[in-house]
């Protein structure tokens, strides 16, 4: 394709923060029409070189150029992007939460007669986007009252409202599950043969192949490559090479399991929705935890996975109806957080920015957050043992930061989940369950990961594992379960689960034989 086709260059950008350089001397080259993929390891700089060409870092914080549709472009700050129609759809939603999803949608950009809003024409406008990402809910809805996976597709149902030319989607399949992924994807497409140019950073390699055009690797904070996807014969070990530098023979650590006997059982659970009172979201619901088993929970989005999660624990969301939990062969009763904290759960929220972590705390401050009395004496806490605890986690899990005093705000994702982990691992639980554990987090370091979730179980705890990517489930689990409309509708053992016995379970009612 000749230059004539270029819409955007990035020359010789490098982008510091205080006693770090985030971006050094990159280099991105997109042409009209395509969809360009942007790769690396979290923290290699993929979100800052974005936040720097939609002027969320205006001109004058960065050095480099940036040349868009043939001129130089010096953005002052987002809304002149966005009139230059460039969107960007960041990882971190923006979006109100005692708003309406129509009035996220068309904040700042709403739709008027004779001056005033007309909220008629929003709510219309609203349905139809929302139809186009597959989200199925009133324009009316407060996004407080949605899931995170759903304010996702919010987020970009409001990009599509805006007079698009470049899209810049971070992460945006990283809340969705797979059926929603594809979607997406395909809308993607269709821009693409609309002429509309994409730039999409993902850690879902197998949609970066799936669907882009052109692939730029970063590889802290420089540009590594830029590779042609089917000039150059690209597949996902290639990418995986240039962005981490090495060869990773498999994407799960080598685990031979250690399973004991059932340890921790939930039977009979009904909860009902905290809002709509006849709406039922765990409907009798019946699962087993063995000690040293990593247990996986496999549903489409709405199918009730977190909802049943965070009801077991501590009663945290819904309406309690009926249910008992059993541990160590004993009946307990978990009414709050602390009761659950106390009987040795912990739970690992999906939103690790909003409800895992207080982003103005720094990494000493979070790791002991949960159980602060065990490191407290008369009511004091001993900032010393918080200190050696914080370090030991820190060196345990191999979290990248120069001490704990650094702020959390400051880590990269992965960072930050290990974070979460060490605050967790920290209350000493017998049952630690994730829910989403490795979303927006790149293929090294969900390497880490898992192996840390490996280690638990071998420790004799159990650990329940809920996500949305199947093979991450299939790689990782022991065992797992598969939830439609808050119904467990199969038990499937390791050796039987493939995608398609999971998809099947996940879209029907009718319950598989437990094993």
């Amino acid at each position: 394709m000749s230059d004539t086709h270029i819409l955007l260059e990035m020359r010789s950008i490098t982008k510091e923060f205080p006693g770090v350089k985030a971006l050094s001397d990159v280099n991105l080259v997109v042409r009209a029409g395509e969809i360009h993929a942007i790769c690396g390891e979290n923290g290699a700089g993929k979100s800052t070189l974005m936040k720097v060409l939609s002027g969320v870092y205006p001109y004058g914080t960065y050095d480099g150029d940036i040349v868009y549709q043939g001129a130089e472009t010096r953005f002052g700050d987002i809304r002149a992007s966005e009139n230059a129609g460039i969107v960007i759809i960041h990882q971190e939603l923006a979006l109100i939460p005692d708003m309406s999803i129509a009035e996220n949608i068309f904040l700042g950009n709403e739709p008027r007669k004779r001056g005033a809003i007309d909220w008629k024409a929003a709510n219309r406008r609203a349905l139809d986007l929302m139809a186009r990402v597959g989200l199925q809910e009133d324009p009316d809805t407060l996004i407080k009252d949605i899931g995170v996976g759903k304010q996702q597709l919010v987020e970009i149902a409001k990009a599509f409202a805006k007079d698009v030319k470049l899209l810049i989607l971070d992460e945006p399949t990283a809340a969705l599950n797979e059926a929603d992924s594809r979607h997406l994807l395909d809308l993607l497409r269709g821009f693409r043969e609309r002429g509309i140019t994409s730039i999409m950073i993902s850690h879902k390699l197998n949609e970066i192949e799936a669907i882009a055009d052109q692939i730029t690797i970063l590889r802290d904070g420089k540009t590594v490559e830029t590779l042609n996807i089917k000039a150059d014969g690209v597949d996902e070990d290639r990418i995986v090479r240039g962005m981490v530098g090495r060869e990773l023979s498999s994407r799960f650590p080598d685990h031979t399991p250690k399973i004991g006997e059932v340890f921790f059982e939930v039977k009979n659970w009904n909860v009902r929705h905290p809002i709509s009172a006849d709406r039922q979201v765990c409907k009798n619901e019946s699962f087993v935890v063995r000690r040293g088993e990593i247990v996986g929970f496999a549903g489409l989005m709405g199918a009730g996975r977190t909802e049943l999660a965070m009801s077991v624990f501590g009663r945290s969301y819904g309406v309690w109806e009926s249910g008992t939990i059993i541990k160590d062969g004993k009946e307990i009763e978990l009414k709050s957080v602390s009761d659950a904290i106390a009987n040795g759960l912990a739970y690992v929220s999906e939103d690790r920015k909003a409800i895992g972590l207080n982003l103005l705390d720094d990494i000493k401050t979070s790791t002991v957050a949960a159980k602060l009395k065990k490191i407290s004496r008369h009511g004091v806490l001993d900032e010393v043992a918080e200190y050696k605890a914080a370090e030991s986690y820190r060196k345990e899990l191999r979290t990248k930061a120069p001490t704990v005093d650094e702020g959390v705000s400051k880590l990269s994702g992965g960072n930050q989940q290990k974070v979460v982990l060490a605050k967790w691992m920290f209350t000493d639980p017998d049952l630690l369950i994730l829910d989403e554990p490795t979303r927006g987090i790149d293929v090294g370091a969900k390497f880490e990961i898992y192996g840390i979730i490996q280690r638990l179980a071998d420790q004799g705890k159990g650990v329940v594992v809920i996500s949305s990517e199947l093979p991450e489930l299939i790689g990782l689990c022991d065992r797992i379960y598969t939830v439609f409309e808050g119904t467990i509708t199969g038990d499937i053992p390791r050796r039987d689960a493939d995608p398609e016995t999971l998809m099947k379970q996940m879209t029907s009612t009718k319950k598989m034989q437990t094993r």
